[in-house]
């Protein structure tokens, strides 16, 4: 029984608000880790597409589910690097969700998280075990569709994709990066979480937040 659950009325305004507190909140914890196995810019790049993304909305108002994301993705496409134009796109698949006046519902959320993957995978060129966002984002997707098909409650849902990316970000820190800048480094990256995983582990956590309200952690970042 696939669930045609449409999302909370505000889920657009707490989804986004989420983003901000949550990869706002983890800002330096992301950096610390980008700093140890990449180039280390990754936390001033999410500050800056934050601080982007907050102008966007003081300028445009934003009151749809579509209009809320698209205060985020132009936040990130304004960010330099290759994780700006990554989350930028795959931001923007995540906003088409749903039409400009209304709340997607759980499966249409779901098919729009499948969307951003393919499409950070068609630029990004990542598969799995990589060591990149693709490798949290990709069993988060699994989940969810999972959930979907079970008929699963939204809150339910979406905090079994959070906690398939939560667990599969973590594993990262057992792997060898085979893109982006931390595969410069080889093992010297061993021991160290994925930034990029996660963050998007954090996105889809404030996904389930903006369901449920209960606490997003972030504990295990570090």
């Amino acid at each position: 029984m696939t669930s045609n659950e449409t999302l909370p009325d505000d889920f657009g305004r707490a989804f986004i608000r989420g983003v901000h507190e949550h990869l706002g909140g983890a800002a330096d914890a992301l950096g610390d880790l980008d700093r140890r196995a990449g180039d280390g810019d990754f936390g001033a790049n999410v500050r800056t597409a934050l601080k982007l993304a907050a102008e966007n909305i003081e300028a445009d108002h934003p009151a749809t589910y579509r209009q809320w994301g698209t205060t985020m993705y132009m936040g990130w496409l304004g960010v330099g690097g290759t994780s700006g134009p990554l989350f930028g796109m795959f931001f923007r698949d995540l906003a088409k969700a749903a039409d400009d006046e209304a709340e997607p519902t759980l499966a249409q959320f779901a098919e729009a998280l499948g969307a951003g993957q393919a499409t950070i995978q068609k630029y990004g060129e990542a598969t799995v075990g990589d060591k990149t966002m693709v490798d949290s984002l990709d069993p988060a997707v699994t989940a969810l569709r999972t959930a979907v098909e079970a008929g699963t409650p939204a809150g339910e849902a979406l905090a079994a994709a959070e906690k398939a990316a939560v667990e599969a970000a973590r594993t990262t820190a057992e792997t060898t990066a085979r893109r982006g800048r931390a595969s410069y480094v080889g093992d010297l990256a061993k021991g160290v979480i994925d930034p990029g995983a996660a963050a998007m582990a954090l996105v889809i956590g404030a996904a389930r937040a903006a369901v449920d309200g209960a606490e997003v952690g972030a504990d295990w970042i570090g």
